[in-house]
């Protein structure tokens, strides 16, 4: 049994995050953490892997999986990134469905919610951005979902931190005794190579428009690490010709803005100065090459 500098007894476990894409996931871990642990973006299917993000207290230590969203995967690109997202439902202490009560449900939605049931583990739905919906619309979905066999149900809003406290709490009560699985000042399992490459592919869906950002991945080539600067050459890959000349932009602009975006993150996150180069490459039906997406750790 683990205990605290003041003897208490600690709780600790893994809280698994998922819902369908854009019903807020990232957001909510990030908010939950105090640090940007998952990139955010207005397009769906931004989280391709499950990103840790770690929240240690006196209570103890919360281990939260960011999944990618639930969809119907189209390549095996999407394929693997739902059976990422099935494997974290496996032997965990907590399972978190994210709805976001702002938009109809649907097939979709009822997919997700026949899902969740099916994990013995306790299972909470959160009812997210309530922000954008009138109070008194809130009960008949409270008292909708509360036929299902939901432990907890949750009214929040990722976005604007409301009712993040109570649900920190929820949780904890939710957990078992346990040891700190990681040192207290962590706030991620990801390495800087996995965050740095996730900083520039957030950068570049900001600056795209419509599918191209499906077809985009990042590669790390190289992550020299000096004294006093880090340089980093990334790969930007592409499926098609047209979608590199849309990348670069007119006279380089896009790909320049990218780069100036991304490196000034990068920057905050590594506390260093940093050169980064873009480079874009055409790796036709990258999404469908096994040994791309292992390369990309997909």
């Amino acid at each position: 049994m683990s205990v605290n500098a003041d003897g208490w007894i600690l709780k600790s476990g893994f809280v698994s995050i998922v819902g369908r894409p854009n019903s807020g996931k990232s957001t909510l871990l990030n908010q939950l953490v105090g640090n940007k642990v998952s990139i955010v973006t207005p397009k769906a299917q931004t989280t391709r892997n499950v990103v840790r993000g770690i929240v240690s207290e006196e209570r103890g230590q919360i281990v939260f999986l960011d999944t990618p969203g639930i969809h119907k995967p189209l390549y095996r690109m999407n394929e693997r990134m739902m059976r990422m997202m099935l494997e974290s439902l496996r032997h965990i202490d907590v399972v978190m469905l994210v709805v976001d009560v702002s938009i109809p449900g649907g097939r979709g939605a009822e997919f997700a919610l026949d899902l969740v049931s099916r994990v013995t583990s306790p299972k909470f739905l959160l009812l997210n951005k309530i922000d954008k919906v009138r109070k008194q619309a809130l009960l008949p979905m409270i008292e909708r979902y509360g036929r299902r066999e939901f432990d907890e149900i949750v009214p929040i809003s990722a976005l604007k931190a409301d009712g993040l406290d109570e649900l920190r709490s929820v949780i904890f009560k939710y957990l078992p005794n346990g040891p700190m699985y990681y040192p207290p000042e962590q706030f991620s399992d990801r390495p800087e190579r996995f965050l740095t490459a996730e900083i520039v592919r957030e950068k570049l869906i900001l600056g795209t428009r419509e599918e191209l950002p499906h077809a985009t991945a990042i590669a790390i080539e190289r992550f020299e690490e000096g004294d006093r600067l880090v340089k980093i050459h990334a790969s930007i890959y592409v499926e098609r010709d047209s979608q590199k000349i849309i990348v670069i932009g007119k006279g380089g602009a896009l790909l320049k803005q990218v780069g100036i975006a991304a490196r000034e993150e990068i920057e905050t996150l590594l506390n260093t100065k940093v050169h980064l180069e873009l480079h874009v490459k055409v790796r036709r039906k990258w999404r469908d090459d096994d040994q791309i997406l292992e390369t990309l750790g997909l």
